[in-house]
């Protein structure tokens, strides 16, 4: 399928990110074959009840990915969008980019405002006193509040099953007035976020889909591009700035 079916007058574009774009910098996707959820039970590592059940098992699976993230290095696609970002900028628009993935990829490749619907991995959060917070070191059940001195409440600050992601009315309100909506190395499975397309298909946004494989929702979408992202990405970055052209607004 195509190129962007977008017009030289785009402004603003929404990007939804999902674990395949990260997938190249060595972080593991959740619902493919090999999978942390086809390896690791969700149900015992990613909800309130499995940590107030087992909070050392689920501290030491939530600072092995926070030690692998440190590890990571930003790739390619998450260049592109910084590219995106940045020409979008120079005419007068805005690239919203709205992430699943808890990693602070984006950030480290020099990404200005990510909307992180699931949480990052980088902070913590006291179930005590509530305070949120930077965090890139492991957590335990020993670990105090830097707020409230309580311990054994300090959580990762993640969206678990169970729980209601996060900035749903900024990310509703970005969609609706979007020239364009890409989703990147996503499943489509998970909701809300597989409801997106739909949502802007409805509204008569274009819509277009990145990803290794056709993703649930495949289907759905106007136009799409199939490979990796590290190749992908730029190469749709490039059509899309070449598309809108002209000299910046």
């Amino acid at each position: 399928m195509g190129g962007p079916p977008v017009s030289p007058g785009l402004r603003d574009v929404f990007v939804l990110t999902g674990a395949g774009i990260s997938a190249e910098s060595g972080l593991g996707t959740f619902r493919d074959p090999d999978g942390l959820w086809r390896r690791f039970d969700p149900m015992r590592l990613a909800t309130p009840e499995a940590f107030a059940d087992a909070p050392e098992e689920v501290h030491a699976f939530y600072n092995l990915r926070r030690q692998g993230a440190r590890a990571a290095a930003p790739n390619a696609a998450h260049a592109a969008l910084v590219r995106l970002e940045a020409g979008l900028a120079a005419r007068g628009g805005r690239l919203f980019l709205c992430t699943q993935n808890v990693d602070d990829l984006h950030e480290r490749a020099g990404a200005t405002a990510v909307v992180h619907m699931h949480g990052e991995l980088m902070r913590a959060r006291c179930i005590a006193c509530g305070q949120g917070l930077p965090w890139a070191e492991d957590l335990s059940v020993e670990t105090a509040c830097p707020a409230c001195g309580q311990r054994g409440g300090m959580r990762p600050d993640v969206v678990w099953f169970g729980e209601m992601p996060l900035h749903l009315e900024a990310i509703a309100q970005a969609l609706d007035t979007s020239d364009l909506f890409v989703a990147i190395g996503t499943s489509g499975a998970v909701y809300p976020a597989a409801g997106f397309v739909a949502r802007a298909r409805a509204a008569g946004i274009p819509t277009h889909e990145i990803n290794l494989a056709p993703s649930d929702t495949a289907g759905l979408f106007a136009q799409a591009t199939y490979g990796p992202a590290t190749q992908a990405v730029p190469d749709f970055v490039d059509g899309l700035l070449q598309t809108i052209g002209g000299p910046p607004s």
